[in-house]
C-alpha cells in the first residue's frame, strides 16, 4: 500500500444505536496502525447514531439521525475530497451505512460512479421487511433508489447509483434461511452479481468480470468491502457472521485487481467489532490483508 496516495476518513456509524461495537472500528484500527498507513489522517465524521427508536411509517432505526450522520459525512468527504485531490480516500466504518454518506459525496464531487459491493449479503431490504429496521440491512437498496424519499434522496434525485452499474460481489446463496432467500428475489434483474461460491472456485476470474462488467461506468468506481464476506473460520470479529463466505486468499485475489483498477475512486470497509477481538489480533489482520490489497 502506497501511504502517499491515500487519506484516511473515519465514520464511527453503528445504524443500531445500541453502541453494540462497530462504531469503535476507526479508533481500533488507528491503534493496529492504519494511520501510518496513509498520507493523511482526517479524522472522524460526526455519524454516531444513538437513538434506537423505530420510525413507525417507514420502519427505520433513527431515521433523523440517519439523515444528519450521512449529511455530515457526506460534507467531510466532499471536502476531503477537494483538499486532497491526489489522494484516494479509505473511508472506515462502522456499519455498511456509511454508503449513504459517501454517495452523496461521490455526486457532489464527481457526478457519478459505479459501486464494487464486496459483501456477505445483498442488503436490499427497506424498513418494512428488514426484522431490525437497521440501514445496513438496507443500504444497497437505497442507493439504487429502493426505500423511504428521506433516504433515496440523500444525494438528490434517485438513485445514488443505478443498479446496472453495481456488481454485488461474495452474497451467500447456497443453506440460506427462508428470509435470506427471499430477499435475493428482491434484487433488481440489472444488478451484476457474483456470489460466494463463484468467488470461491475462481476469484482472479470473478474480478476479471467485476472490473469488465464496470469499465465504462461513469466518472470512476467505489469498493465496498463488508468484512462478513469472509467466512467465520477467517473472521469473526463481525456482527452478522455466514458460513460459506471466502478466506482471506481469496478476498486478497478478488478485491486486488479491483483495488489496482484506474478506474478506482476510493475504497470504504466496513463491519468490523473491535469489542469481538479483546487481544487486537483481528484487526492487525485486517490491516495487513489492506497493506497487501491497496495499490
Amino acid at each position: 500500500m502506497d501511504a502517499a496516495g491515500w487519506f484516511l476518513l473515519g465514520a464511527p456509524w453503528e445504524c443500531s444505536g445500541s453502541a453494540r461495537g462497530e462504531q469503535a472500528a476507526p479508533h481500533a484500527f488507528r491503534e493496529a496502525g492504519l494511520s501510518s498507513m496513509v498520507g493523511r489522517d482526517v479524522g472522524d465524521a460526526a455519524t454516531v447514531i444513538d437513538r434506537t427508536d423505530r420510525d413507525e411509517p417507514t420502519g427505520v432505526i433513527a431515521l433523523s439521525e440517519t439523515v444528519r450522520a450521512a449529511h455530515a459525512l457526506a460534507d467531510d468527504l466532499a471536502v476531503a475530497m477537494t483538499d486532497l485531490p491526489r489522494r484516494r480516500p479509505l473511508v472506515v466504518g462502522g456499519d455498511c451505512s456509511i454508503l449513504l454518506g459517501i454517495f452523496p459525496a461521490l455526486r457532489r464531487h464527481l457526478g457519478s460512479a459505479g459501486l464494487w459491493f464486496v459483501d456477505g449479503h445483498p442488503d436490499y431490504l427497506d424498513g418494512l421487511s428488514s426484522d431490525t429496521g437497521e440501514t445496513a440491512d438496507m443500504e444497497l437498496a437505497i442507493l439504487t433508489g429502493v426505500g423511504t424519499e428521506a433516504l433515496t434522496t440523500l444525494a438528490g434525485t434517485p438513485p445514488m447509483v443505478s443498479a446496472g452499474d453495481t456488481v454485488l460481489i461474495g452474497h451467500r446463496t447456497e443453506g440460506l434461511d427462508a428470509a435470506s432467500a427471499a430477499e435475493l428475489v428482491r434484487l433488481p434483474s440489472d444488478l451484476r452479481r457474483i456470489d460466494a461460491p463463484t468467488v470461491v472456485r475462481d476469484p482472479i476470474v470473478a474480478a476479471r468480470q467485476a472490473a469488465a462488467w464496470l469499465a465504462g461506468t461513469g466518472t470512476g468506481v467505489w469498493l465496498h468491502l463488508d468484512l462478513d464476506v469472509l467466512d467465520p473460520e477467517s473472521l469473526t470479529a463481525v456482527t452478522y457472521p455466514q458460513p460459506g463466505g471466502l478466506d482471506w486468499d481469496q478476498l486478497a485475489d478478488v478485491v486486488a485487481p479491483l483495488a489496482r483498477s484506474p478506474r478506482l475512486v476510493g475504497v470504504s470497509v466496513a463491519d468490523f467489532r473491535p469489542d469481538l477481538d479483546p487481544t487486537g489480533d483481528q484487526a492487525t489482520r485486517v490491516l495487513d490483508f489492506l497493506g497487501r490489497a491497496l495499490p
